[in-house]
Order: structure tokens, then sequence, then C-alpha cells
């Protein structure tokens, strides 16, 4: 098992959630998740990864599968311009490469933000830590664990 999938399992059981990951196959996309676990493409909640051009911080917005990050409405919402976050910048903050960016089990606290379109389902559908790896929650249970606070930022 790959540490980063071990340490989103870990996260999710330290939380007391239940583990329910599975091996999807090749992931890198909402729509290749959710036909791969049979659910609606806005029932994958993706991580998106910003570089915060104040902090130097990665900013994550967690959102559903069929929604845009609007760059202009994140930025309001994260209180700083946001830029590209390279890929040594994500491994370095979340553990993560990109392609399995999970909203939980991140190496450095994480400045989240959620988008309320998850909360219409009762079940999601995230990464978990591997491009090929996926694991489901009830939403309001992986916002707590995410510690990700809700916001208007899709367009």
């Amino acid at each position: 098992m790959s540490r980063s999938l071990a340490r989103v399992e870990a996260a999710l059981i330290a939380a007391g959630l239940p583990v329910r990951v599975i091996e999807a196959g090749e992931c890198r996309t909402a729509e290749a998740a959710a036909a791969s676990v049979g659910c609606a493409v806005d029932q994958i909640a993706k991580s998106i990864i910003f570089r915060g051009e104040d902090s130097g911080h990665v900013v994550l917005f967690i959102t559903a599968g069929g929604n845009r990050v609007d760059a202009a409405k994140a930025s309001a919402v994260a209180g700083q311009r946001l830029g590209k976050a390279d890929a040594g910048l994500i491994r370095a903050e979340t553990g993560f490469a990109i392609g399995g960016v999970a909203p939980v089990g991140h190496l450095r606290p994480v400045a989240a933000f959620w988008d309320p379109r998850l909360s219409d389902f009762d079940v999601v559908w995230a990464a978990a830590g591997t491009p090929r790896h996926v694991f489901s929650a009830a939403p309001a249970d992986l916002l707590r664990v995410s510690g990700a606070a809700p916001a208007d930022f899709t367009g």
C-alpha cells in the first residue's frame, strides 16, 4: 500500500469514519471516477489546489465534479490572489501527487473551502491519495474531517 493511501485511511480512521477505499482504475478526471464507481459526476469531490500568492502556501477547493472553480471568486474567498501551484509545492504541503490529491490526510494543515453542491448528496467520492484509489463518505462527514469552510467559489 502506498504511503499516501495509508495516510488517507489513517485520517479517516482517526476521524471515526468507516474506510471505504476502492481501487477504481485510472481516475484522473471526475468523469472517469464517476464512471468507475457508478455515480453522478457531481458526486465526485475534486480537490483543486492553488498557490496563495501572498502566503506562498497551497489553498484547497473541494468542489463537485461538474463544477469549475472561478478564479476571481476563489481569490475573494481565500482572501488573497491565487496562482498555479506546481507539483513540487503540492507534494511538499499535501504529500500527494497531482491526480491523487485527497481532501484529508495532508502533511500539514491546509486552508480548504467546500462547494455546497456536494452537500446535496447522500454520498460523495474523493481521491484517496493516488490516481487509482477513491473513497466514499457522507458529505457532512467529509466536510468536518477536511476542515473546509463552505463557500461560493464556482462559476
